[in-house]
């Protein structure tokens, strides 16, 4: 019995049609998971690129005092229409933690400011007849008269700087630059530039740390995949030990392991080694130890995984055909396990650049890296814009890198 014949236009939208129902299916089972990234990660990144460059704290406190400003070249005499406004937006201020955030955000423009801001503010509130100033009628002079530091063009430049809800100023000040007086960027003086080297800093340790735990758990990684099933998963607990253990208890241990009368410093000295205890805490010695001992795991399990990936017979095959044991590992067993390696160094290497707790515990003054300044300015500073601005710098230095890794690790797999 002949079938029935089908037209191909016919068919064609059938499988168009079941092609979407799968995708629409698809879609609807990984929904969820999309709805917690996009809350969990997108979102949140998001809020930190747009607050690294939205400030809008003097815009909202002082309005009028912005309009008057926007005009202005800087470069002109101040008009009094501005000295007039400002009186007026600090006499409707009500609210003493908003003008007093207005005064930290001009006071790191202008040493200075933020007296001047507040006291100006108090004078206006508490007893402004005594002060000098008219509430019903200001008077341009009266900002002066109250006190000189209002004559000087720094701190209306540093207002009308402020005065935009988006500005670059924390992202440049970020990166150790600056806008002058006219709008152009220019870097900081010398003497006053510090994120730079924070940052190169940050990218040392972080190296470093990367290159201790491959050089360390390459071996371990290889010697673990060599053992029996049994051995080797009573070896997988003792490297994954560290996992079960708070950042925080790990590093005070090293604390009492590491301090001048510790168990290291004694056990040199008890065997000989030295004579005078090692300064090994709060200093980078100390900090690139804890970090390579908790960030070890990261780089063994993928180095395993693909240790064992890589089929036995290959070592001996190398071997019975003549290669000493050293060169068949070298330019046999290693090159199979590069994407081990590959991973295992990214993965590390990201995960020390946001490393804050240990840092702080174990390293000096000039230890911490970049998450410590991020945390100072948020909990201490209260200045969420430079904290922001301080994460978009870390987060754009980690994608740059990777973005470098990945191409160099591809370019390495072509030419192998």
């Amino acid at each position: 019995m002949t079938p029935p014949a089908v037209d191909a236009p016919t068919l064609a939208r059938a499988v168009r049609r079941e092609r979407r129902r799968r995708t629409a299916g698809g879609l609807l089972l990984v929904a969820p998971l999309l709805v917690f990234l996009g809350l969990t990660l997108l979102l949140p990144i998001g809020t930190l690129l747009a607050r690294a460059v939205h400030d809008p704290q003097v815009a909202t406190a002082l309005p009028a005092t912005a309009q008057a400003l926007d005009a202005w070249d800087r470069v002109a005499p101040l008009p009094d229409a501005a000295r007039v406004a400002l009186q007026r937006d600090l006499l409707a201020a009500t609210d003493d933690a908003r003008i007093g955030g207005v005064a930290r955000r001009l006071n790191g423009d202008v040493p200075g400011a933020r007296s001047l801001v507040m006291g100006t503010w108090r004078a206006l509130h508490h007893d402004p007849a005594a002060a000098g100033f008219d509430p019903t009628a200001p008077r341009a002079a009266a900002l002066e008269a109250f006190d000189a530091r209002w004559a000087d063009p720094a701190v209306w430049i540093a207002i009308a700087r402020n005065a935009a809800a988006f500005n670059p100023d924390d992202l440049l000040a970020a990166v150790d630059l600056r806008r002058d007086a006219q709008g152009g960027i220019a870097r900081v003086p010398a003497d006053e530039s510090a994120f730079g080297r924070i940052l190169a800093r940050t990218l040392g340790v972080s190296a470093a740390v990367t290159a201790l735990c491959l050089l360390l758990g390459y071996p371990l990684a290889w010697w673990i995949s060599t053992l029996p099933p049994q051995r080797a998963a009573l070896a997988m607990i003792a490297v994954l030990l560290p996992f079960w253990t708070s950042v925080l208890v790990r590093a005070a241990a090293w604390v009492v392991l590491l301090q001048r009368e510790g168990l290291v410093n004694q056990a040199l000295i008890a065997a000989g080694v030295i004579a005078e205890p090692l300064a090994l805490i709060f200093n980078r010695t100390g900090v690139v130890i804890s970090m390579t001992h908790v960030l070890l795991p990261f780089m063994v399990l993928p180095l395993l995984a693909a240790m064992r990936a890589v089929p036995p017979t290959l070592m001996r095959a190398a071997v019975s055909l003549g290669s000493p044991p050293l060169q068949a590992f070298v330019r046999v067993w290693m090159p199979q396990t590069r994407a081990g390696v590959a991973a295992g160094v990214l993965l590390v290497f990201i995960l020390a650049l946001g490393y804050y707790v240990t840092p702080a515990l174990l390293g000096g003054a000039d230890d911490q890296m970049l998450s410590y300044y991020v945390a100072r300015y948020a909990n201490v500073e209260i200045d969420w814009g430079m904290a922001c601005a301080l994460a978009v710098v870390l987060l754009a230095a980690t994608l740059v890198l990777y973005t470098l890794y990945r191409r160099v690790a591809r370019d390495t797999v072509l030419g192998a």
